[in-house]
């Protein structure tokens, strides 16, 4: 193992909001040598997360020392490295370009066509290890939303906060397994929910037709996706931010990354709830426990035959909704003070998750 590039990639990744951090036995620096070569990893760590050309990058490692590169064999390193999901890939303003990933979400995701129990079993001791270290920083990760029909008609609902209108406002539409739950499979410990319910989002029009490893979808086939998972009892989530929403989690506290973190470490805060909460009608709530099994935050309980709600442990997912057949539940909006301000978009996250953090946003971009 070449231990000062690795190293100093695991630096570099929690240098950003999402933050990585270390491990006291190196499990890190393990899981980066299985994804990455020492030549990708000492290239990463000096990209930025604001995307750059080949060209700029090359001027900009001459001027900082770094060294003298080809742009265009940095064009080829670059272009092998984004396809194997170790680097982001997008359209700068002097055309493609690349910049660094967090590991989660980032390129941790990316790596679904190239998971194998090995890879598995070393994400495991990571996560066992230090993961409770990134879910447990304000603002979250992810928040959660919930599927528009869930919520009571009368009630207002911005485009960011519903499902169905997230999908909507996307211009391509792809989906692909869910990593967390193949991880979960290959160390032995399957759950029954579906894998190919993990939905990415586009801003361009055809955006994921060529993809190798994204299954491009139509926009109904995408609300069928959707509403596929939200009957299996999972969780709909994306990042935590009003713009720059690029994929739907649809989640379980059995084996996704960020949920677990609520079953098994304990942390209360690992997503961001929804600006709804959970009510009961009950008037038409028969008492049939149909609901209970399908929240997975602990939020419903049967109090002398009528369902009743912790507006506190409830995230406003609506999942236990779908499943009430007596149309006893609904989401109603949380008074204005309850509501958790949601940051404008990624920039405005990265920084204030950066403060929290300790760590300087302005010297990765």
């Amino acid at each position: 193992m070449d231990n000062n590039a690795y190293l100093r990639l695991a630096k570099k990744l929690d240098a950003l909001p999402n933050g990585f951090p270390a491990t006291p036995d190196g499990a890190e620096l393990r899981l980066l040598e299985k994804i990455f070569t020492p030549e990708e990893a000492n290239l990463a760590v000096e990209l930025r997360l604001t995307i750059e050309s080949p060209e700029e990058i090359a001027i900009r490692f001459k001027a900082e020392g770094i060294g003298e590169f080809d742009p265009d064999e940095l064009k080829k390193q670059l272009k092998g490295m984004a396809k194997k999901g170790l680097i982001k890939v997008d359209m700068g303003k002097n055309g493609l370009g690349y910049g660094i990933l967090p590991f989660v979400v980032g390129i941790y995701e990316f790596q679904i066509s190239r998971m194998d129990a090995e890879m598995a079993r070393l994400f495991e001791d990571y996560y066992q290890q230090s993961f409770g270290k990134i879910l447990d920083v304000q603002p979250a990760l992810h928040r959660v939303v919930p599927i528009e029909e869930n919520v009571k008609n009368d009630m207002a609902i911005q485009p960011f906060e519903s499902a169905s209108q997230i999908v909507d406002n996307a211009q391509a539409w792809g989906v692909v397994d869910c990593i967390c739950r193949l991880q979960k499979k290959l160390i032995g410990d399957p759950c029954e929910h579906p894998l190919d319910v993990c939905m990415v989002l586009g801003s361009r029009p055809g955006m994921f037709d060529h993809s190798k490893v994204i299954k491009a979808q139509t926009r109904e086939e995408a609300h069928h996706t959707l509403h596929r998972a939200a009957e299996a009892g999972l969780v709909h989530t994306v990042s935590n931010s009003q713009e720059d929403i690029a994929y739907i989690c649809n989640c379980c506290t059995c084996s996704c990354g960020i949920l677990r973190g609520m079953s098994e470490m304990g942390i209360a805060n690992v997503v961001a709830r929804s600006p709804f909460v959970n009510q009961v009608d009950q008037d038409l709530c028969v008492g049939c426990e149909d609901c209970l099994e399908a929240c997975q935050f602990g939020a419903l309980n049967l109090v002398n035959g009528v369902m009743t709600v912790n507006e506190i442990r409830c995230v406003g997912s609506g999942v236990c909704v779908t499943f009430c057949a007596e149309g006893a539940l609904y989401l109603i909006r949380r008074s204005e003070d309850e509501i958790m301000p949601i940051p404008t978009d990624e920039r405005a996250w990265g920084i204030q998750r950066s403060k929290t953090r300790g760590v300087d946003f302005e010297n990765v971009l």
